[in-house]
Parts: structure tokens; C-alpha cells; sequence
């Protein structure tokens, strides 16, 4: 077949699992994905040994330190995709929930109801955890999957698929339920973008160029970011130990995901205090900072920041840094070169963080917290699907409630309309 007709095929079958997952019992559901969590346990070596062909295929193509480490399944990896899983097992099943009942002056009694959105087409890169996270998240809110990989880890996520997959056909779950592309031609993607009569809703999990080409060539809905510039500000009121430990965090613990800082802000009042602070645990980290003026007033040797820089995401250790004067031009600041991601304030002033609340309107804003937080695990949610800087539908990162949609339901006892 061409591939044309196999991506027709898998999307097909994805659509008829979809139905059947729509009707099933939450605990049915419980069960797969505990044995999904178990089974990816117990596969360990065959899902380290699939992982070692991409690491090593990925450094002979000159990947980038930051996507071999998204590229990199570990027994931590291992552990943290069966602990999502469990812990999306744990969670209240969406799918029924009735809301908003209410009475209308002719008698009929008028509410909503949670349904799932049908059939989901994830398309990521170098991530292969996304793929555990992705079919934990679908099977819980009723979707059937299906996902397409990058190239670089085609073998990582085809071995995970299987993995879950003949957990889920143990426990009575359809074996269409979660599908991987098998393919890593361009045409795939191509080919399911068009196919909007069995795919629900798309979303992109990667670089801003893959983000765009999806959304250009997308006759389904898409759920998207672009990127993720983030910020932390650290107030004149903030508490300086706090500060660092945060900013340290934002920028160091993994440079290459979305949520981790890409511009610091630091009010003028605490600059010539914070600034050494911080620089000396950044130079020790090995972090390229690029200032404004007045940054390089007070750290002399640092680079100089462009314009370019203050909309950068570098996924990297380099880090742009603005003095401001107040918190207005913090919030300004944010307002033009942010991506709607994430942002934190670091301070110890209660209406300077209740204004940072208010007036930030990114996804997730955060008081006195790491960047590292905006995560769907890290929220409650049992990993996510992917983070939103849309605000239609879902905004921020999702789970299960934003994989879900809502039908009216109605009450009647014989009204008929005049």
C-alpha cells in the first residue's frame, strides 16, 4: 500500500476504537492503564536497547545536547512515564460528568455533559515519553491516539507503543486505541493533516517550525505553542536567597524543555545586590548571559543582549537579562516579547504578587515557584498532552478535562415548542 492509504488505515481504525472507547467503564479503563504502567516496567531493556539505536543515530546527526537529553530513556525516565500513568489511573474519569443542571421557565431541565473529543493526532519530536503520557491521557478521557513520532526516535517510540498496546489488549481495550506512525516520511504527516472526517483535533509537541508547518497544512483543529519564552521577575521585595534558588532552578535543572526561563527581569532597587549573586552560580553552571546596558553595568563581562534575544527561546544555557524599573515594566516586557507560557515573581510583597497574577496573562503565573512547574504532572493533571498558549478550548497544559468536550443534555416531560 501507498502511504497514502496507510495512514486512510490507521485513521479508520482509530475512529471505530474511538466509539468504542466513548462507552467504556471507568474501571475497564483503570486496569489498562495500571497494566500499561506495569508492562512498561517490566520492558525496561528492550526500551533502553531500542533508545540506545536513536541516542547513537542522533549524535552521529549532530543533535543538540538539549534533544539528546529529551531523546534519552533512563530507568528515571522509565519510572517517571509508569508513575504518570498510575497516577492518571488515579484521577476522576471526565467522561459522563454532568454540570450546570438547571430549570428553565418551560420545565425542561438543562445541563452538560462531558464527552470525549474522539480522535486525537499527536505529532512530537525527540521526546519518547510523550508517547506513554499521550496514550495514558487518551484512554482515560475516552480518545483513541494515534501518534507520529520524529525520526530520531522512531525506534523508542515503537517499542513503548508496543509495550502498552498488548497491556491494553490483555485488559479488553481495543489494540487501535493507541497507534504510532510507523512511517518517518514527511508524507505521513502530510497525509493524516488532511483527514479531518476521522481526526478530531491535532497537536504539535516540539520545535516552533514544526509547531508552524502542522498549523500551515492542518485541515483539523490544532492545539498549539509556539514556543516557550518564559520569564521570572525578580521583585525589589523579594527575598534574596529565594531568588537565586529559583532563578538557578529556572535556567539549569533542564535547559531544554519549554517552561524553563529564557529572560530574567530585576528590578533596579535590587540589581547591584542580585545580580553577583546569581551570575556566580550561573558561570559555575556554565551559562552564557546576555544583558541590557545596565546589566552589563554591573556584570562587566557578560555578553551584550539584542533584540532578538528578549524573544529567544535558546533550549539551552544562555539566558537573556533586563534591569526594569518597576513592576509596570516588567509586566510590559512580558506583554511584548513573551510566548504565553509561563512567568513567576519572585517577591515579598502581596499586591505586587496579586498584580503579577492579574495582569500576566500567560498560561501559568506563578508566585515565589520555579518556571520548571508548568507541567502537567507537576499540576495534578498525571502528565500532559501538551501545553496550550491558545486560549480557546485549553490554555496551559492539559489533561484529561481539556481532552474532553461538553454536550447538552435536556429533561424533558412533554414540552414542545410554540
Amino acid at each position: 500500500m501507498s502511504i497514502k492509504d496507510d495512514v486512510l488505515k490507521i485513521a479508520v481504525l482509530a475512529k471505530e476504537a474511538s466509539l468504542y472507547l466513548s462507552r467504556l467503564d471507568t474501571d475497564v479503563k483503570n486496569r489498562a492503564i495500571l497494566a500499561m504502567a506495569e508492562n512498561l516496567e517490566k520492558s525496561a531493556g528492550v526500551l533502553k536497547e531500542a533508545n540506545i539505536k536513536d541516542v547513537e543515530d542522533g549524535r552521529r546527526k549532530g543533535l543538540t545536547g538539549a534533544m539528546i537529553d529529551r531523546l534519552t530513556i533512563t530507568d528515571k525516565v522509565i519510572g517517571g512515564m509508569a508513575a504518570g500513568l498510575r497516577e492518571v489511573a488515579a484521577l476522576p474519569d471526565p467522561v459522563g460528568e454532568v454540570a450546570n443542571m438547571s430549570r428553565r421557565p418551560n420545565g425542561l431541565m438543562v445541563g452538560r455533559m462531558r464527552i470525549p473529543i474522539g480522535v486525537i493526532g499527536i505529532i512530537y519530536e525527540s521526546r519518547p515519553n510523550v508517547t506513554a503520557d499521550a496514550a495514558g491521557l487518551c484512554l482515560k478521557s475516552g480518545n483513541a491516539v494515534i501518534l507520529r513520532g520524529g525520526s530520531e526516535a522512531i525506534n523508542s517510540n515503537l517499542a513503548i507503543a508496543k509495550a502498552l498496546s498488548e497491556a491494553c489488549v490483555r485488559e479488553g481495550v481495543p489494540e487501535a486505541a493507541i497507534q504510532v506512525m510507523p512511517t518517518v516520511d514527511r508524507e505521513a504527516v502530510l497525509e493524516m493533516l488532511k483527514l479531518e472526517e476521522h481526526i478530531d483535533l491535532i497537536i504539535p509537541r516540539g520545535g516552533e517550525s514544526l509547531i508552524r508547518f502542522v498549523v500551515e497544512n492542518s485541515k483539523i483543529p490544532v492545539i498549539k505553542h509556539y514556543k516557550g519564552v518564559c520569564h521570572v521577575f525578580v521583585d525589589e521585595f523579594a527575598d534574596m536567597d529565594m531568588a537565586v534558588k529559583i532563578c538557578f532552578n529556572a535556567k539549569v535543572q533542564r535547559p531544554g524543555v519549554c517552561n524553563s526561563m529564557e529572560t530574567l527581569l530585576v528590578h533596579k532597587n535590587i540589581a547591584r545586590q542580585f545580580l553577583p549573586l546569581i551570575y556566580s552560580k550561573y558561570k559555575a553552571a556554565g551559562v552564557e548571559l546576555r544583558g541590557c546596558p545596565r546589566t552589563k553595568g554591573i556584570l562587566k563581562d557578560i555578553k551584550d543582549a539584542a533584540e532578538d534575544d528578549w524573544s529567544a527561546e535558546y533550549l539551552d544555557l544562555i539566558l537573556a537579562v533586563r534591569v526594569v524599573d518597576s513592576l509596570d515594566d516588567a509586566v510590559n516586557h512580558i506583554a511584548k516579547y513573551g510566548s504565553l507560557h509561563t512567568e513567576s515573581i519572585v517577591t515579598k510583597d502581596y499586591a505586587n504578587s496579586q498584580r503579577f497574577l492579574k495582569e500576566v496573562n500567560s498560561s501559568t503565573v506563578l508566585v515565589n515557584a520555579s518556571t520548571r512547574f508548568s507541567d502537567g504532572f507537576q499540576l495534578g493533571l498525571g502528565g500532559e498532552i501538551g501545553i496550550s498558549t491558545t486560549k480557546i478550548h485549553a490554555f496551559g497544559p492539559m489533561g484529561l478535562e481539556e481532552l474532553t468536550t461538553q454536550k447538552f443534555i435536556i429533561y424533558g416531560n412533554g414540552q414542545i415548542r410554540e
